[in-house]
């Protein structure tokens, strides 16, 4: 029972702690802002006065917390030297004489022990209260002493103190651990050290234990709903410590995939302008490849989430408070220098980074971004177009390499289909070969499935649907590209092998009927450099070639 009291009061205490040390820094952030007036003297030694209060408090409580945890540890010593020195006494009582001077002292009851673990357990776990309890004490202590130190150093973690932290990182992950943090206001805890800590690597720590427990949906609700919070976190985003970054991108993440808080998150975003700057900054500068690929999918999200936001970030200027408005590139920009950066570091995070630029497209705004002049679209069109030709769908690939390259085909191709329209940009013989291929590799795939028959229709529907996107985003630019092809061009991969029989007749056979004009085209086009196979197509598809169009 003792035990139990001691863990109230330290909670009471820790609640004093943490409405101190709020006060504390805002009286600290008015010292700093007044300090600049020396017309204000008096209000200006009232607030060293009020400071050093606050400094005396916060040392009182962490004192009576590391009390608290001395009394319980204390308790439990005690309790086994009793024990200890009763079975002593009774020992040497028996044995001097038969007759006991008093009934023996009882054995200790296994379920009152069972029952004090218990009570100190977090939830269903095996984690314990009390150690969770000396850890945050022993952290808003490093804080509390860090204040007196120099303003301008920075502090490091003890290997002790980082490796429990880290503990508490890990626990974070269990519901239970979560849940209980949360009721223990350990995220108001954890926000004063983050607005006071001179040390990365516990800032890391810090937003990494408030990300596990977003994890969960009632932790994230209540963690949401902390505005002190989420105005610090989009404010680190601004930080230079690339651990640092990528805990707050996760968190943000997290947040962001809850469609309770998602729209909460969205408005405050909108209402940072900042939060554009960074992250186009981390983009266009960073070398980290965990952190563009996370800064990728926060952006991509965003982008899917959000169409005005995506809107306002592309035709937005700088702001004149952002530090990195001289060197800050503007949105496009920044996603193509981290997707090339990403191309030869971890080519399988690309997609996030091709489909955002894909969703650019899909809105007025963003093709004004990419197409206009000094924009960087023909850059985009370049990186995009050897990604297609040199890195996928190679022609010495099976055709099942579709199902695991669709995901960075399709957006891929919806975003050279856009740009194609806009800058009419050139056609070499090796992306008309590649999308020649897609439409093969497809077609053979599908008869190898039907040859085969291992699986069921119902499941060989739902993987057709899977690439239905693709295929139709390649139809419709193959479609787009043949209507504008000459007779040059044509030769040129007839002659490099890129358009076989085989080839030809798949890619046909996907374009017919919705495509049938620039069918005809192409057929008009063969009778001239490959009558026969003009005429294989002609007679397999009834088709004539009496239209022609364009040319490339």
């Amino acid at each position: 029972m003792r035990s139990e009291s001691i863990h109230v009061v330290m909670q009471v205490l820790y609640a004093c702690y943490v409405h101190v040390l709020f006060v504390h820094t805002f009286i600290h952030y008015i010292y700093t802002y007044i300090y600049t007036f020396f017309i204000y003297f008096f209000l200006h030694a009232c607030m060293c006065f009020m400071l050093c209060i606050g400094g005396l408090c916060m040392h009182f409580i962490s004192s009576l917390m590391l009390l608290c945890h001395v009394l319980i540890s204390s308790e439990h010593k005690d309790g086994c030297s009793q024990e200890e020195v009763d079975g002593d006494s009774c020992g040497s009582s028996t044995a001097g004489s038969p007759v006991m001077d008093r009934n023996p002292s009882p054995p200790p009851e296994e379920d009152e022990t069972e029952a004090g673990e218990e009570a100190d357990a977090i939830g269903e776990t095996v984690y314990s209260k009390h150690w969770l309890f000396s850890t945050l004490t022993r952290l808003i202590q490093m804080v509390t002493d860090q204040e007196s130190g120099p303003s301008d150093s920075s502090v490091e973690l003890t290997d002790d103190l980082e490796e429990d932290l880290c503990r508490v990182w890990d626990m974070a992950m269990d519901k239970d651990v979560a849940v209980f943090l949360q009721e223990f206001k350990a995220p108001d805890i954890l926000l004063g050290v983050i607005a006071k800590s001179r040390s990365p690597r516990l800032t890391e720590i810090c937003v990494g234990i408030l990300g596990n427990m977003a994890c969960f949906h009632d932790t994230c609700v209540s963690l949401s709903q902390n505005s002190d919070l989420c105005s610090v976190l989009l404010l680190l985003l601004g930080d230079n410590d690339p651990p640092t970054l990528l805990e707050t991108c996760r968190l943000l993440l997290t947040c962001l995939s809850q469609p309770d808080v998602a729209p909460l998150w969205l408005e405050r975003i909108r209402q940072q302008p900042a939060v554009c700057g960074s992250l186009c900054f981390i983009m266009s500068s960073s070398t980290n490849v965990d952190l563009l690929v996370k800064v990728g999918e926060l952006v991509d999200k965003l982008f899917d989430e959000d169409e005005e936001l995506m809107k306002s970030w592309v035709s937005t200027p700088a702001s004149d408070s952002d530090p990195n408005k001289d060197t800050q590139q503007d949105m496009a920009s920044s996603l193509l220098e981290a997707a090339t950066q990403l191309r030869s570091e971890s080519p399988e995070a690309l997609e996030v980074y091709l489909h955002s630029l894909q969703l650019l497209t899909t809105v007025e705004e963003g093709m004004q971004a990419l197409v206009s002049d000094g924009a960087c679209g023909r850059e985009v069109w370049t990186f995009v177009c050897k990604i297609v030709c040199e890195d996928l769908c190679q022609e010495e690939d099976p055709p099942l390499i579709l199902q695991e390259q669709k995901a960075l085909l399709a957006p891929a191709l919806a975003l050279l289909s856009a740009l194609h329209s806009s800058l009419q940009t050139t056609i070499s013989t090796e992306l008309l070969g590649s999308l020649i291929r897609i439409l093969q590799f497809n077609a053979e795939w599908r008869q190898s499935r039907t040859d085969g028959n291992s699986e069921s229709e119902e499941s060989q529907k739902e993987e057709d649907e899977q690439l239905k996107a693709l295929v139709e985003t390649t139809a419709e630019f193959l479609s787009a590209v043949l209507m504008q092809l000459n007779k040059d061009l044509l030769s040129a991969i007839v002659k490099e092998g890129c358009l076989t029989e085989r080839s030809c007749v798949s890619a046909v056979a996907t374009l017919v009927p919705q495509h049938i004009t620039a069918v005809q085209h192409l057929v008009s086009l063969l009778s001239e450099v490959e009558p026969k196979l003009a005429e294989i197509i002609k007679k397999d598809f009834s088709i004539s070639s009496n239209v022609s169009g364009g040319n490339i």
